[in-house]
């Protein structure tokens, strides 16, 4: 994959994503995925963009949400975002269900995220959680979530015990923020509710109210840690500049 920017047809996005082009064709008539850019010869051709789109909006559909609630969670991103931010929307999306695992096999992995795979790209995998191994060393449990965030990562130069690292922080933390967010709700808005004695059906219409409220807290936290990782990206480029300045008088 290198530095190339990719470049699909119709029919090789609908492939790449695992969708029909008729599908493929009915999300851009819904708004949902933008128009591509026109080729050589006035073909449509689509990017990384929207391979990342399209699979977000697939996992969006095996959640269970509408078209227009898609269509709400997609209004909601930036405008210029890419397929990696994409891929990590997709990813957490992709949590809210975590026994969604499929198996794969290597050929079918290798033509699922269009690259041939190495042993060590195998091993990076399955440190990122994207898969894990089983008892046949040729077929995978696959998450669907991660494996396209996973398969950008291994271009970027990281040691697999820093990815293993890396992935034990991020559970640690997002579980314990899962925990505090749950107690809050629990304890400030579901328990004072119960307490008030509502009707079967306005049970039933606070559960669906829950449900539609998560995946803007999902939205919130992205949103969130993208901003605290820029903040911490900026530190180190903000003392070298403080340093310099000190040196230069």
């Amino acid at each position: 994959m290198g530095g190339a920017e990719l470049r699909f047809t119709v029919d090789e996005l609908a492939a790449r994503a695992g969708v029909t082009v008729r599908t493929l064709r009915f999300y851009g008539a819904k708004g949902l995925l933008p128009p591509p850019e026109l080729g050589p010869r006035r073909v449509g051709l689509y990017g990384a963009e929207h391979l990342g789109r399209l699979e977000l909006i697939e996992e969006l559909q095996r959640q269970g949400l509408t078209l227009a609630a898609i269509d709400r969670y997609l209004a909601q991103l930036p405008s210029d975002i890419g397929e990696l931010d994409l891929a990590i929307h997709r990813a957490l999306v992709a949590s809210w269900t975590p026994e969604s695992a499929e198996e794969a096999s290597r050929a079918q992995l290798e033509r699922r995220t269009g690259r041939a795979l190495s042993d060590a790209d195998l091993d990076s995998l399955a440190a990122m959680g994207a898969l894990h191994r089983t008892a046949d060393p040729d077929v995978f449990k696959v998450d669907p979530g991660l494996l396209p965030l996973g398969v950008r990562v291994l271009d970027v130069p990281i040691p697999l015990e820093t990815l293993v690292a890396a992935r034990a922080v991020v559970r640690l933390h997002s579980r314990a923020t899962a925990h505090d967010l749950h107690r809050l709700f629990r304890d400030t808005v579901w328990r004072p509710y119960r307490e008030s004695g509502p009707g079967p059906e306005e049970l039933e219409r606070m559960r669906e109210l829950t449900d539609r409220i998560q995946p803007m807290v999902v939205q919130a936290l992205v949103t969130a840690f993208q901003r605290s990782l820029a903040e911490e990206l900026a530190r180190p480029a903000e003392r070298a500049g403080q340093e310099e300045q000190g040196q230069s008088r």
